[in-house]
């Protein structure tokens, strides 16, 4: 049958296109604008015209944009650089006028505050506002007008009819301190209209004008003068009226009493025992003498002891084998003298000239492994590994035996953790330290005295084991330079100077486009190790303070390049804030940073030969940790007994004038050697430091 006859057959669906093509069309039909006619339309051509005009000029593909472009980015680059380099300058300009010119700039001080003590030490008179004069009263004011001085005159008399006339008082020599005796030549008065105008009653009356009025006797020293000069500045943030009790008095104990702390923060000390009291069988070697020393030393009033648990003892032959044996042994020991305890985790070699111990070496089935893959260890440009402890290359590498680097470290941390759960319950482990690189400190092995370092060589740099070198080439891969895969080869050697290499020297390839970015990937390896450890840590001791030990390099500190700190890891050149980034870390774990104190006993010779500034470098990494919000603890680097040393150390401790009033969370004293009961010396200056430190 034929649908077209079916009458109950739907129709619809052959007329809708029609009906909808019908409605889009009276749609477009009413929403299409009506095309203008006449003048409008002249317009409307006009500004057709004149807006295709630039569209069409600005389409048209022109390289210069962006080339515009690439050079502002440049200039605003070097900039930055001359910005730091300038800042870098001031720095260092402030800090000698404060140390050797005995300045007193306040802690952010500006040009203005150098020019106005420059300026007064050279004899001329700065006031408040600005003003600048060289010790000759200002100008007179100008003459009065005949009307002036008439209405002058006739109040004049009117007050001598009203009040008896005051006496005139006679113009009297004014006494001005002297705070550079050379400039005047020993004249310590001048008279009024020599020197400045005669102060007013009420300047004489303030604490400023009283102290600045004393006459200084000719048989006062150099230094009394200076500290009366102290408070004398017309500047109104180091006058005396600013500077609240609590700064003068402390200003008071430096000056006067030198080695006297009392009243000052109080420290805690702990001091290292020697590694020799566990033998290589991880067994006590001698209890009697561990008990003798420890007797000793709470005589002393020493507040703790640390014990560096090696990993060459514990886990020395076989792989997750660890033997607690000895350490248990040594700690209910000092649990007998109620000593708190640190405990460091040395995953490191230990041995040498310096300490004059027993070597103790990484474990023996890692060596077995290093004989048949060198590529574990760090190594030089040459080729010469360096066995003081594992490549962080490997830190990831399942090449201990299936086991990565940071998986064997995480593995001995948790098996301490529980075989001493008792000591962490009743609190007498107060810390763990973690050794994150070579001597237990965040560092490359770079300055090796087995691998023929001197001091002060700049290092060189350990990224040229296989792992490391693969890391390099992917980082550059992914800069898009791929020809970057490399070292610098201009780098010297162990003992070079930086003036002697092309890499290192002023203006040297280290602040050049390759530089930059090879010295960024050798930090950012370090700061990845530190990381990676650091989460594991975290987990195995959950509310157990964590520290970590950062070097002092402080050699060739006063160069552009600060090439010993570049090798060892440190991307801190004049132009750069090389610890910035690495204390961020730090504080994302919320550990215990210590600063190896060295170098603080070097003669001020060595440090000249070695452009070193062992009191710069501690001022910019206590800072850059304390604006962080870090604690900060310290430790002495060599073993050696030198007085003048530990008062340097306790003023680094806790220093007098910080507003802020911080100080260490805790100070390590490392052991000397011989042992501390035959050393009388060390006896008694180990006394001293403990007395200076718990103030």
């Amino acid at each position: 049958m034929n649908d077209d006859l079916d009458p109950q057959s739907d129709h619809s669906s052959d007329y809708l296109p029609q009906f909808q093509h019908q409605a889009q069309a009276q749609a477009q039909a009413q929403t299409q604008p009506r095309r203008p006619r006449g003048f409008a339309a002249t317009a409307a051509a006009a500004a057709a015209v004149a807006t295709t005009t630039p569209t069409t000029t600005s389409s048209t593909p022109s390289s210069a944009p962006a080339k515009g472009k690439r050079e502002r980015e440049k200039e605003k680059e070097r900039t930055k650089l001359r910005e730091r380099h300038r800042r870098a300058i001031t720095s260092r300009m402030l800090a000698g006028l404060r140390q050797y010119g005995n300045f007193p700039l306040p802690a952010r001080a500006d040009m203005n505050d150098v020019l106005a003590a420059l300026a007064r030490e050279a004899g001329w008179v700065v006031e408040t506002d600005g003003t600048t004069y060289r010790g000759s009263p200002p100008p007179p004011p100008p003459p009065p007008s005949q009307s002036q001085s008439q209405s002058q005159s006739q109040s004049q008399l009117s007050q001598l009819l009203t009040y008896p006339p005051t006496p005139t008082p006679t113009p009297t020599p004014i006494p001005i301190p002297i705070s550079n005796p050379n400039c005047l030549k020993g004249t310590a008065t001048l008279d009024s209209h020599q020197t400045q105008p005669p102060p007013s009653l009420d300047s004489l009356s303030s604490p400023t004008s009283l102290d600045s009025a004393v006459v200084i006797p000719d048989t006062d020293t150099e230094t009394e003068t200076k500290k009366n000069d102290r408070y004398t500045t017309t500047s109104p943030i180091n006058s005396a009226e600013c500077l609240d009790p609590d700064q003068l008095m402390q200003d008071f104990r430096s000056g006067d009493h030198g080695n006297d702390y009392t009243g000052t923060p109080y420290v805690p000390v702990y001091v290292t025992l020697a590694t020799s009291t566990l033998n290589h069988f991880c067994q006590l070697v001698d209890p009697e003498g561990v008990r003798q020393e420890l007797n000793h030393l709470q005589s002393l009033n020493v507040d703790g002891i640390v014990i560096e648990c090696w990993w060459g003892i514990i886990e020395a032959w076989t792989p997750q084998k660890y033997i607690w044996s000895g350490y248990r042994h040594l700690f209910n020991i000092i649990r007998e003298f109620k000593f708190k305890l640190q405990v460091v985790m040395a995953f490191h070699e230990h041995g040498g000239s310096e300490s004059g111990d027993a070597v103790i070496t990484l474990p023996q089935w890692v060596l077995e492994i290093g004989k048949e893959n060198q590529d574990i260890f760090f190594t030089d440009r040459e080729g010469k590994r360096n066995t003081e402890c594992l490549s962080w290359g490997v830190d990831k590498e399942r090449v201990l035996q299936g086991r990565t680097g940071i998986e064997v470290y995480f593995d001995l941390m948790r098996s301490f953790r529980t075989e001493f759960d008792d000591l962490f319950a009743e609190g007498m482990i107060y810390a763990v330290e973690i050794g994150l690189g070579a001597s237990g400190e965040l560092k490359y092995p770079s300055f090796s005295e087995r691998m023929g370092w001197r001091y002060p060589g700049i290092g060189e740099f350990q990224c040229y084991d296989k792992y490391l070198q693969q890391s390099l080439r992917k980082a550059a891969k992914l800069r898009g330079h791929s020809f970057w895969a490399r070292g610098p080869g201009n780098a010297g050697q162990y003992n070079s100077r930086p003036h002697e290499t092309g890499f290192f020297c002023e203006k040297g390839d280290y602040d050049s486009y390759y530089g930059r970015f090879f010295l960024h990937w050798y930090g950012q390896s370090l700061i990845d190790h530190a990381d990676n450890v650091l989460s594991l840590a975290n987990l195995a001791f959950e509310e157990t303070n964590i520290i970590v030990k950062v070097p002092a390099v402080y050699w060739w500190y006063k160069t552009p390049s600060h090439a010993a700190e570049l090798t060892s890891g440190y991307y801190n050149p004049t132009n750069q804030d090389g610890y910035s980034p690495v204390f961020e870390v730090l504080k994302r774990h919320a550990v215990t940073l210590k600063l190896v104190c060295s170098g603080l006993q070097m003669s001020g010779q060595d440090n000249d030969e070695a452009f070193a500034d062992p009191e710069g470098l501690s001022w910019q990494v206590l800072n850059s940790a304390w604006d962080r919000g870090l604690a900060i603890a310290g430790e002495s680097a060599l073993s050696y007994c030198h007085r003048e040393g530990h008062t340097r150390i306790v003023e680094m401790a806790k220093p007098r004038n910080d507003p802020d009033r911080r100080h260490f969370s805790f100070f390590v004293y490392r052991r000397p050697s011989p042992p501390l009961i035959q050393g009388t010396m060390c006896f008694s200056e180990l006394d001293n430091l403990i007395k200076s430190m718990h103030g």
